[in-house]
C-alpha cells in the first residue's frame, strides 16, 4: 500500500456535508486514492470556512446550511440511486440523513450520531435522552428495516471508528504474546469469547495531544486542535461508560437507561467535568476527561457474553482524553462559565510548532496486565503525508477514507457500526498515514502511587475498578 494507490473508482456523485478540519482534511485524500474527479464532488457547508482550498482543488462549494426544513430540498436534486453523501457536519440529523439516502438508494458515512442543533443541551430532554446510548438506539432501531440495503456506515472518524478496529488487533496481539491460540474471530461472539478469554476487563481509549502552537490561548477563547463545535457539544452531554461485568461499585451519581441494550450507563454531570487515570506509552499515567463517545457503548455492547438474559461478560470501556494543553485551559473557562461557550474560538492548523497525537486502546486485567495499541502521529509527519491536516485530524480522516472505500467495496450491507467491519481491509488502507503503530505492555494500574499525601477510598482488591480509575 502506498501513498498513490488508488483503491477503487467511484463513477457517481459525491456530496460532502459540512467542511471543517475533518471535510478539508480528507477531501485531498479522496482525490487521492478513490478514482473520481473533482467536478463529481460537492461541498455543502454552513459557513465559509475552507471555500479557498475547494476553489484551490477544483470542487464545487455551495455555502447553506441545512436545516429540518430544508435538507430534502437542498439534497434532492444532488444524491440519488448509487450516489454517496459524507456527513461531516454538526448540528444536522444524521438519522435524517442516513434515512434520506436509505430513501433515494445513495450510500452514507458520517463520524458520530449527531442530533439537529440544540440535541445535546437541550434541557427539556432527559440526561437519558441527550446522550450518545439514546442517539445510538434511534439509529439502530433502523436496521431491521434498512438490512440489505444501501451502506450507510455509522460513526467511523478515529473515535468512534478506528479505535474499534485497534482493539481487535490488540486482542489478537495480546492473544499471541500470552500463548492463547487463537484463530481470527468471525463474528461478535467470536470476539467477545476471546475478549473474556484473555481476562480483559476494562478498555480506555487513551489519548494524549501534544500538539502545541507558537499563539497561546487568549482569554475569552476556546482553542483546540479539532472541531470546537464538536468537542464542546460532546464534552456537555452526560459522561457515559460502558458498564462491565466485573463492576462492583455502580457510581452515586450513576444511572442505568431505560430502554436499549443497557451496555452502559451515565453519570449526572457533563464528561467534560468527568476525569479518569489512565495510561499511554509516551506519556505515562496521567488524567484525562471522560468525555461520552460513541464506541464506549457500541464496543462494549459488541464484547457482551450471555447465558440467556443473564450478561456472563463485558468490559468497562469509555474514552479517557487529555487534549492539547491550550484546550485543557478552554474547558477549564468554559466549566468556569457554567459551559457558555467562549465569544472566539480558534481551530489549531498551520501555527501548530510541534506535538504528536498517541491515540489508542488500552486493554487491561489481562495476563500481561496492561496493553497499549495505537497510533502515535507527529505533526510534521502528518503534514508531509497530506496537507490540510494536523496529527489529530489525520487520525480521523484517513478512517473516514477508509470507511468510504470499504462501503463502496460492500454497498448493500444496510446499517453497519465499526464493530462490524472488516478490520483488516480498514488498517491496510489507514496504516500509511498512522505514524508509528505502535503496540506497548506496562505495569501501571489506576492503584500505582495512590494513598501517598491522603487516604482515599479504593478497591485494592481489584485495581480494574471504575472507582479506581475515577479521580474524586
Amino acid at each position: 500500500m502506498t501513498l498513490d494507490t488508488k483503491h477503487i473508482t467511484f463513477t457517481g456523485r459525491m456530496v460532502i456535508v459540512g467542511f471543517g478540519s475533518i471535510g478539508q482534511g480528507v477531501l485531498p485524500l479522496i482525490l487521492r486514492h478513490i478514482g473520481i474527479t473533482k467536478d463529481q464532488i460537492t461541498i455543502v457547508t454552513a459557513e465559509e470556512r475552507g471555500h479557498a482550498e475547494a476553489d484551490e482543488l477544483g470542487v464545487k462549494f455551495i455555502n447553506l446550511p441545512l436545516t429540518r426544513e430544508n435538507y430534502v430540498q437542498v439534497l434532492e436534486p444532488m444524491l440519488g440511486k448509487g450516489d454517496f453523501l459524507v456527513n461531516l457536519s454538526v448540528d444536522v440529523s444524521s438519522v435524517a440523513l442516513f434515512e434520506f439516502c436509505h430513501k433515494v438508494g445513495a450510500l452514507y458515512i458520517d463520524t458520530c450520531v449527531e442530533p439537529w442543533a440544540g440535541g445535546y443541551t437541550d434541557p427539556s430532554l432527559s440526561p437519558s435522552l441527550r446522550s450518545n446510548y439514546a442517539l445510538r438506539e434511534t439509529a439502530l432501531s433502523h436496521r431491521a428495516a434498512f438490512e440489505g440495503g444501501p451502506t450507510a456506515v455509522l460513526t467511523h472518524g478515529a473515535n468512534p471508528g478506528l479505535v474499534s478496529h485497534f482493539v481487535k488487533q490488540a486482542l489478537l496481539n495480546v492473544a499471541a504474546d500470552t500463548g492463547e491460540s487463537t484463530e481470527v474471530p468471525k463474528d461478535r461472539a467470536g470476539w467477545g469469547a476471546l475478549a473474556a478469554k484473555l481476562g480483559v476487563k476494562v478498555i480506555h481509549i487513551a489519548e494524549r495531544d501534544t500538539q502545541v502552537s507558537n499563539e497561546p490561548k487568549k482569554v475569552g477563547e476556546f482553542v483546540n486542535t479539532w472541531s470546537i463545535d464538536g468537542f464542546v457539544g460532546e464534552g456537555c452531554q452526560p459522561t457515559e461508560l460502558g458498564w462491565g461485568s466485573h463492576e462492583k461499585h455502580f457510581p452515586a451519581d450513576g444511572r442505568r437507561h431505560e430502554f436499549g441494550c443497557d451496555a452502559a450507563i451515565y453519570l449526572m454531570r457533563p464528561g467534560a467535568s468527568t476525569r479518569v487515570r489512565t495510561w499511554t506509552p509516551l506519556e505515562g499515567p496521567f488524567h484525562g476527561f471522560l468525555i461520552t463517545h460513541s464506541e464506549a457503548i457500541s464496543i462494549a455492547d459488541y464484547y457482551t457474553q450471555r447465558d440467556g438474559n443473564h450478561v456472563t461478560y463485558r468490559p468497562t470501556v469509555h474514552y479517557a482524553y487529555h487534549p492539547c494543553d491550550d484546550a485543557v485551559k478552554s474547558v477549564h473557562e468554559l466549566a468556569g462559565k457554567n459551559w457558555y461557550m467562549q465569544p472566539s474560538q480558534r481551530l489549531m492548523m498551520h501555527e501548530i510548532v510541534s506535538g504528536t497525537d498517541e491515540l489508542g486502546v488500552l486493554l487491561m486485567g489481562h495476563k500481561k496486565g496492561i496493553y497499549w495499541f495505537g497510533s502515535r502521529l507527529g505533526i510534521d509527519e502528518a503534514r508531509a503525508l497530506v496537507p490540510y491536516n494536523n496529527a489529530t485530524s489525520l487520525q480521523v480522516t484517513v478512517a473516514v477514507l477508509a470507511g468510504i472505500v470499504w462501503a463502496l467495496e460492500n454497498p448493500n450491507r444496510g446499517l453497519v457500526e465499526p464493530d462490524e467491519i472488516d478490520f483488516q481491509r480498514i488498517l491496510e488502507i489507514a496504516k500509511p498515514y498512522l505514524g508509528e503503530l505502535v503496540g506497548a505492555y506496562g505495569d501501571w494500574t489506576p492503584l500505582q502511587d495512590r494513598e501517598r499525601l491522603f487516604p482515599e477510598d479504593i478497591d485494592h482488591d481489584d485495581p480494574w475498578q471504575f472507582k479506581n480509575f475515577r479521580v474524586a
